[in-house]
């Protein structure tokens, strides 16, 4: 076969890896097309099979397309052969370090990859199949992209050869030692796992636990101030996290700020689900969690109405409840706040990869008798949606590099995971992901009732954040078309979480506010009307809530009431159990009916 032209000054090793490597057999096919003046066919007749595998049906490239890729990727593959040992270093922060740069075989080797990476990318645009389908192939070859990069191989990554050679092998015996570690945990280190502790560097906001039942645990905060509204605030974060990403440290806690605003603030501490819970349906977190916890609230507040606030599933979990409360002519809750919530999940983001009737019918399966998801499956499905950032970076450092990662609160919690029930898991991916019924008013039927969200006519604060890839901004911005009462609509910077857990203190970032009313069919639009304002959208929060949280009050001298008396201090016995642990009772105890009941 014929080959592109060898510059004798590129070393054999680089040579025989750009022969051996399986991203360019197609091109090496287009190469000797090319120079025999044949059509480039089988290229692409080869690559067309190739796609049926990801996109398990069959596909075509548009011909045009891709011969013009083809003859982009060998002038480039010409020019970067023509550099020979003179390549520059990538602009690619995987090979930014000075070992990749002085070393020419692995910044050839760098280069080659990335040439590689953007073609198979441009070939996966130019598939020929409906939306999903592009989706799908693209997710696929960008997971596989990621995989491959050099920096990954032990044997390709300059940084680490060069740091083996300064350290006479010690760092290579301690990515041993960390890899072996890790593979005790069950997962790849993100920071240090010994640099906190639930309670005590993270989760201190000092309060108690004032209820518990078998889903979860109320905390009361302390207040810090003389005095606080009437109506109290509820909380409800996501059952698919653990709650203290509301409250890492004292300077990034969004629980500590609503209670330092004069908010009497409670929070839902879920349960991590072990053998207890392996038959509890999203009914059962809607009317004896979420509900339930509303209630209490109320009664120690000595409240007719609250305030809530939902972040995540929390927020979809939440928006239900109050659909149910409607439904029922029941007014227990004065205005709400949705936190990078859906409610519409018309636009899912790269989550909606996933799913499809196949999938949701065998999680359905898998879970007829009940069960538990894994705290670690989900984990690990989050974090390969960012691979670079939240996999490989740690294998390369971890293993590779044989260092220890810093230590850093989000990434504590981050791996703290929790496991779900299987028949709420399952419900929730058939009735919102799959069928997005929850929108759609009288669609679904929840504790016996039908929920409509346009019934739903309270104050309400939603937010979403501009670069999120689990809750997309569009995602985010449709519940504006369903909710019937006065609604202020905030876009923050940056992600799903950096983008909420934005301290007012430090001022950082920016977030977006549009005229009041001004809520068109498309986020793009509201967007073009929208203004930037500098620093956290907290600050816009804040007074928003003090409008809807009534006069102020003698801040309480103790917790609970005579009905609901202090259990614990904070953080409680809930949020300290481990996924790992949790799961373990289904080994030792059969299936059991969930028991929401308190104690």
């Amino acid at each position: 076969m014929a080959q592109p032209p060898r510059n004798d000054t590129t070393p054999w090793a680089t040579w025989a890896s750009f022969d051996a490597n399986p991203w360019t057999q197609w091109a090496q096919q287009a190469w000797a097309s090319a120079t025999s003046g044949s059509a480039p066919a089988p290229a692409l007749a080869g690559l067309t099979q190739v796609l049926r595998g990801l996109g398990g049906q069959p596909l075509q490239l548009d011909a045009a397309q891709w011969l013009q890729i083809q003859q982009d990727y060998l002038r480039e593959l010409t020019e970067l052969w023509q550099q020979g040992s003179h390549v520059p270093p990538p602009a690619d922060k995987r090979f930014a370090g000075q070992a990749w740069a002085s070393n020419p075989v692995a910044a050839f080797q760098a280069a080659l990859y990335l040439l590689n990476a953007r073609t198979l990318m441009r070939m996966a645009e130019a598939v020929q199949a409906d939306a999903k389908t592009r989706a799908r192939i693209r997710f696929a070859v960008q997971q596989w992209i990621d995989a491959t990069a050099p920096s990954n191989f032990l044997a390709f990554n300059a940084e680490a050869l060069q740091k083996a050679i300064d350290t006479r092998g010690e760092s290579l015996a301690r990515g041993l030692v960390n890899l072996l570690q890790d593979l005790q945990r069950g997962q790849v280190s993100m920071t240090d796992p010994n640099a906190f502790e639930v309670g005590r560097n993270v989760a201190t906001t000092e309060g108690q636990v004032v209820f518990e039942n078998a889903l979860f645990q109320l905390i009361e905060y302390k207040p810090l101030t003389p005095k606080v509204y009437e109506r109290p605030l509820l909380v409800v974060p996501p059952c698919i996290n653990k709650y203290y990403i509301l409250d890492l440290q004292p300077d990034n806690s969004f629980l500590r700020y609503a209670v330092e605003q004069g908010h009497r603030t409670f929070v839902i501490s879920w349960r991590n689900p072990d053998a207890s819970l392996a038959q509890a349906t999203w009914d059962d977190y809607i009317e004896d969690a979420v509900i339930r916890a509303i209630d209490i609230v109320r009664d120690i507040g000595k409240a007719d109405t609250i305030n809530t606030l939902g972040f995540c599933v929390g927020g979809t979990m939440l928006g239900t409840a109050l659909a149910v409360l409607t439904a029922r002519g029941e007014r227990k809750v004065h205005s709400v706040t949705f936190l990078t919530t859906l409610l519409d999940f018309t636009e899912t983001g790269v989550l909606d990869v996933f799913i499809d009737e196949a999938f949701v019918t065998m999680r359905e399966l898998q879970f007829a008798n009940g069960g538990l998801l894994p705290g670690r499956d989900l984990a690990t499905t989050f974090s390969f949606l960012r691979p670079n950032d939240l996999v490989w970076n740690y294998v390369v450092g971890n293993y590779l590099k044989g260092e220890t990662p810093p230590p850093f609160d989000l990434l504590y919690w981050n791996s703290d995971s929790t496991n779900l029930p299987g028949k709420w898991y399952a419900w929730y991916l058939r009735h919102t992901y799959l069928q997005n019924e929850l929108c759609q008013p009288g669609k679904l039927q929840v504790c016996g009732v039908p929920v409509d969200l346009g019934a739903i006519d309270m104050p309400a604060y939603i937010y979403g954040s501009r670069e999120d890839h689990i809750v997309p901004i569009a995602g985010a911005y449709a519940t504006t078309q369903h909710l019937g009462g006065p609604m202020r609509f905030v876009m923050g910077a940056s992600g799903h979480i950096a983008g909420v857990i934005n301290p007012a203190a430090k001022g950082k970032r920016s977030f977006w506010t549009a005229p009041e009313g001004h809520f068109p069919p498309s986020v793009d639009a509201w967007i073009d009307a929208a203004t930037e304002h500098k620093g956290s959208w907290w600050t816009d929060w804040s007074p928003w809530l003090a409008a809807q949280a009534g006069r102020q009050v003698a801040a309480p001298r103790s917790y609970g009431n005579r009905r609901y008396k202090p259990i614990e201090p904070a953080p409680g016995r809930y949020v300290r159990v481990k996924a790992d642990e949790a799961l373990a009772t289904l080994l030792s105890a059969p299936l059991a009916s969930a028991n929401p009941q308190a104690k």
